[in-house]
C-alpha cells in the first residue's frame, strides 16, 4: 500500500529556472507620450510640495492652478467602471499599478528585470513622498515594493496568484535619496501555494528589509 494517502500534503517543488538568453524588463517603461509626461510632472509636483519653503512659495496660486488642472482632467474622465475595464486591458495592468506604473503618480516608479536564474530585481531611489522616520523609507512602502516584486517574480517563474501572507523583517532603517535594489524570487510551489522571498539592499549591499511571502494561485495547476 502506498504510504502517501490523499490526506498527505503534496511535496514542495522548486520552480523551473528560466534559460533566458538575456535579461528582460518585465514592467512598463516610461515613454515619451502625453500621459507619461503628465504623470512624471505630477510626481515632481508631489515632491516639490513636500520640499518647498511654505513661507515664500505662493501656495494659494499653486492650489488654484492645480484645481484648474484637476477640473480639466475630471471633465474627460469616464465612469470608474469603464476606466477599470480599460486599465486591465493589454499592458494596462503594469502601467497603472502603484509600484511600477508610469501612469501612476504615486509609483516611484520601480522597473523590474527578469534574470535567467528566475529572480527579478530593480533599482529605485525613494524621496520625501515615501518617508516614514526622518530621512528613511516608511516601512509600509518597503512592504509594498516587496509584495509587488514577489508577485512579478512569481509570474516570471510561470506562476501567479494573490498575496495570502507576508512575513516582513526590518533589519535596519532604509535610507531615502540612495539607490536601493529590490529583489525577489519564487522559492517553491505546492499545489496552489507559491512561496517566494525577497529583499531590499542599499548600493553597498547592506540588507535593510527581507520578506517571505505566501501566494495562492487562482488557477488549478495541471499535473506535471
Amino acid at each position: 500500500m502506498d504510504s502517501m494517502t490523499s490526506a498527505d500534503p503534496e511535496p514542495e517543488s522548486a520552480p523551473t529556472v528560466r534559460n533566458s538568453p538575456a535579461d528582460i524588463v518585465l514592467t512598463s517603461e516610461q515613454q515619451d507620450v502625453p500621459v507619461d509626461r503628465a504623470t512624471a510632472a505630477a510626481r515632481r509636483v508631489i515632491d516639490a510640495l513636500l520640499r518647498t519653503d511654505r513661507a515664500n512659495a505662493n501656495l494659494d496660486r499653486v492650489a488654484e492652478e492645480l484645481d484648474n488642472i484637476a477640473d480639466h482632467l475630471e471633465q474627460h474622465a469616464p465612469v470608474v467602471a469603464e476606466r477599470l475595464i480599460d486599465m486591465w486591458r493589454g499592458e494596462g495592468v503594469t502601467r497603472h499599478d502603484p509600484v511600477t506604473g508610469p501612469e501612476n503618480a504615486i509609483a516611484p516608479p520601480l522597473a523590474l528585470t527578469g534574470r535567467a536564474d528566475g529572480s527579478v530585481d530593480g533599482v529605485v531611489t525613494l524621496t520625501l513622498p515615501y518617508q516614514g522616520p526622518p530621512g528613511h523609507v516608511h516601512g509600509g512602502v518597503a512592504a509594498l515594493l516587496l509584495d509587488h516584486t514577489l508577485g512579478v517574480a512569481n509570474a516570471w517563474s510561470g506562476r501567479s496568484g494573490a498575496t495570502a501572507q507576508l512575513n516582513v523583517r526590518y533589519h535596519r532603517p532604509t535610507p531615502l535619496f540612495e539607490p536601493l535594489t529590490v529583489s525577489g524570487r519564487m522559492v517553491s510551489e505546492n499545489g496552489r501555494k507559491i512561496n517566494s522571498a525577497g529583499a531590499v539592499h542599499t548600493a553597498d549591499g547592506t540588507l535593510c528589509v527581507s520578506v517571505e511571502g505566501l501566494f495562492i494561485d487562482k488557477r488549478v495547476p495541471r499535473p506535471r
